[in-house]
């Protein structure tokens, strides 16, 4: 008897689904993708009818991610550390320079490996934030 419950169990096997979003191999939206919205979470809480995690919320206001954004974020942060705005945190302007050059430098170094790869508004971006920062920082060097 206990060979034909054996028996049974291997034959049944079991059924794998791929509950992924997006194709492996492209990259792009499946077409019989679930209908599950991302990043939404079940709750445990017994009485809790929130089916959206804390941060859901906070996910909607932030801007889209794009190559523009994510430049002018580490050009925001050259501009804290120049003292040219106010620091977020503490709200005083405190002046870093060393740490501000080493912003601008990582964005030289972006510029230089993404050459040819942009777009000619992210090629102009660039060189403006670049120029513009790179000013900045001889103006905080000689008020040193």
């Amino acid at each position: 008897m206990a060979n034909q419950e054996e028996k049974q169990a291997e034959n049944k096997g079991f059924t794998v689904q791929d509950r992924r979003r997006f194709s492996p191999e492209t990259g792009e939206a499946r077409q019989d993708a679930p209908e599950e919205t991302v990043g939404a979470a079940q709750s445990t809480v017994p009485g809790d009818q929130s089916t959206e995690s804390p941060r859901a919320s906070e996910r909607e206001t932030l801007p889209e991610i794009n190559f523009s954004a994510f430049v002018i974020s580490l050009s925001t942060q050259a501009l804290m550390h120049l003292g040219e705005i106010a620091s977020p945190v503490s709200g005083k302007v405190e002046v870093d320079v060393p740490v501000a050059k080493q912003m601008i430098d990582i964005l030289g170094m972006l510029k230089d490996k993404t050459r040819g790869n942009l777009n000619a508004s992210e090629d102009r971006l660039m060189e403006d934030i670049l120029f513009d920062l790179r000013m900045k920082y001889v103006e905080a060097v000689k008020k040193r």
